[in-house]
């Protein structure tokens, strides 16, 4: 590969949502190892079909509001969020957010939301069920990218809180 093909490579790898990821893991003392894609992998199943990891080891960041404030969900792909048990967990309801409110609160797009690299921190809850897998796969920031990390870094990177997201986790 001649060093232009190179160049315009890594320029087609770079993504301004993927970059503050980078940044964010990079400050947290995490090396950042993002994976790109040809296409898309916008849900769970894709993500596991071309990693060839387990669905339940992809952490789904996914983007409610909780009382009109938003509220990130980290959820194993294994597992739907169940909104009313959830929401008498954290004492308030629970509401998906749509497409303009993920991309308010995050900066990134449904598909690509990150756990990390959103313009504030936001409330996060992290599916204690992510912590059956050695290594769990999140999107960074873009729906063509995901990186490996733990149930422990989730939690240490997000401040999230550990819960179950349905009723059959408890």
């Amino acid at each position: 590969m001649s060093e232009t093909d190179e160049t315009q490579q890594a320029a087609e790898r770079s993504h301004v949502g993927v970059e503050r990821v980078k940044t964010v893991l990079r400050q947290s003392g995490v090396e950042p190892r993002v994976r790109w894609f040809e296409t898309a992998t916008p849900t769970a199943a894709s993500a596991a079909a071309e990693l060839g990891v387990e669905v339940g080891a992809i952490a789904n960041s996914l983007v409610f509001t909780i009382d009109g404030e938003p509220l990130l969900v980290m959820t194993s792909g294994a597992h739907r969020v169940d909104t009313g048990f959830l929401g008498e967990r954290l004492g308030g309801r629970i509401r998906r957010a749509d497409a303009d409110t993920v991309k308010a609160a995050t900066g990134q797009t449904i598909g690509g939301v990150a756990p990390v690299g959103h313009p504030a921190p936001l409330r996060t809850v992290v599916d204690v069920a992510l912590a059956d897998y050695p290594e769990v796969w999140a999107a960074a920031g873009h729906a063509h990218t995901v990186f490996p990390t733990t149930f422990d870094e989730l939690l240490r990177l997000t401040g999230g809180d550990p819960l179950p997201v349905e009723p059959s986790e408890v």
